[in-house]
């Protein structure tokens, strides 16, 4: 039984939209394991779950994408716009990009912003690691405390 809980979590912890914003939480609440084990577990598979992305977005454009002539200019637009704000933002501004614990900012988004700009992954993969660690501090907090209300409401 806890097999299928803790691979639930870790499914839910490298889901796209949920990432870490859901993993942590149903982590405490089911697994059983301590919220520090959660928290490095979800931080973890959240934060390599770049590497994957970053190398398959090239793959996934030159087979497909690149073959469609508007998705090809319109992503030159994109990277000639964005490239000015990465290099006067760069590194803190794509932490904080993906340290926001909100669906939409996180790994998978601050990867595909990262390839999308050219950035290489040496570059990109620390600002995303600190990003993810940031991100999963503000969730497990948060969710300690919305676990820790929901328990004195139990016990009384």
């Amino acid at each position: 039984m806890m097999t299928r809980e803790i691979a639930l979590f870790l499914l839910t912890t490298v889901l796209p939209i949920s990432e870490l914003r859901g993993g942590i939480p149903l982590g405490i609440v089911r697994t059983g394991l301590s919220p520090w084990s959660v928290f490095v577990i979800a931080v973890a598979a959240n934060a390599l779950i770049f590497f994957p992305i970053f190398f398959a977005l090239p793959l996934l454009y030159d087979r497909f994408l690149s073959r469609i002539p508007l998705f090809d200019r319109y992503l030159e637009s994109l990277r000639k716009r964005g490239k000015p704000k990465v290099d006067r933002h760069g590194f803190w501004g794509l932490t904080l990009f993906v340290a926001i614990p909100l669906p939409i900012t996180g790994v998978y988004t601050g990867t595909a912003l990262a390839w999308l700009l050219g950035m290489d992954w040496k570059k990109a993969f620390p600002p995303i690691g600190i990003g993810v660690i940031i991100a999963g501090v503000i969730v497990l907090l948060g969710a300690l405390g919305v676990v820790e209300v929901f328990n004195i409401f139990v016990r009384s």
